[in-house]
């Protein structure tokens, strides 16, 4: 792709606390398409999704329950935007059940996929999508506790929490992975983070074919830059502004532009698909 002038796609902001406060942001991510009709693709399915408070992971929740999903959020600590995204899906008529939490501890992971089952009954879609990312300069900049934290939320907390839903899950259930466009593309800000997402790559395929003979799917999607909480909390304002500008499309994607992948993926529309990577990415070529 040729390499395009960046420009100014979005007013220059920032926040100081990770995983962001989607209140805070300007514009608000749009998280919903008042466009979208549900077909009662997913009704009476049980879903837990991680980071599923805010950004992507709000959008996804909020399309599930259109489509008749009972939706169980996990989330670090932003109740606000927790409890926003709560009473949104449940004016789908579905249940949703907020867990807070440390998504880096292996218990929590176990128990919050417990506290799932116990309180919708059973557990059908399991979506990983809890992340950080904090921007450095070079790898001399990375510390072995940032390193640690990255690597413990956004790929160990996706082990524990897959393995502790694999005793539910059953013959057509369905996991799906949150990757990123940097796991092909690499990022010279995001080392560690590109490492991580990289990793959900391979997890995703590996588990694939672990799982596949038991009749449970296994897929993920790549987002490239989408205007979520996570954009404002790790990069200063002049990189915030232009966030966007070097894809195709000139532009950063919304939420809502993601969930339906996520549909499709968690659907019989995609009973013959497992092990692959959608990219939705504002028309970056990526093969793989």
């Amino acid at each position: 792709m040729p390499q395009q002038k960046n420009f100014i796609t979005m007013p220059a902001q920032h926040q100081n606390k990770q995983p962001g406060i989607e209140s805070l942001m300007s514009p608000l991510p749009q998280f919903e398409d008042p466009n979208y009709k549900g077909s009662e693709k997913l009704k009476g399915k049980n879903v837990l999704i991680t980071g599923g408070d805010s950004g992507i992971g709000r959008a996804v929740s909020i399309a599930f329950a259109k489509e008749g999903a009972n939706i169980a959020i996990a989330y670090l600590d932003e109740e606000e935007d927790a409890n926003e995204t709560k009473q949104r899906v449940e004016k789908e008529g579905v249940k949703c059940v907020l867990l807070p939490g440390d998504l880096s501890n292996e218990q929590h992971c176990k128990d919050i996929v417990e506290e799932t089952a116990r309180q919708l009954g059973s557990l059908n879609i399991l979506v990983n999508n809890v992340a950080q990312q904090y921007p450095q300069q070079g790898l001399e900049y990375i510390t072995a506790e940032q390193l640690e934290k990255t690597f413990r939320i956004n790929i160990f907390s996706y082990f524990h929490v897959t393995k502790a839903a694999l005793s539910h899950l059953k013959k057509g259930d369905v996991i799906i992975n949150t990757a990123s466009i940097v796991a092909y593309e690499g990022n010279e800000t995001l080392i560690d983070y590109s490492a991580t997402k990289g990793a959900i790559v391979a997890f995703t395929r590996s588990l694939s074919q672990s799982v596949v003979q038991k009749g449970i799917r296994v897929n993920g999607v790549a987002p490239g830059p989408i205007w979520t909480p996570l954009i404002p909390s790790s990069f200063d304002e002049k990189k915030v502004s232009e966030f966007g500008s070097n894809v195709p499309m000139q532009r950063p994607g919304q939420p809502y532009e993601l969930a339906p992948a996520y549909v499709y993926l968690a659907s019989e529309d995609s009973s013959y698909v497992t092990g692959q990577m959608i990219h939705v990415n504002g028309g970056v070529i990526v093969n793989g």
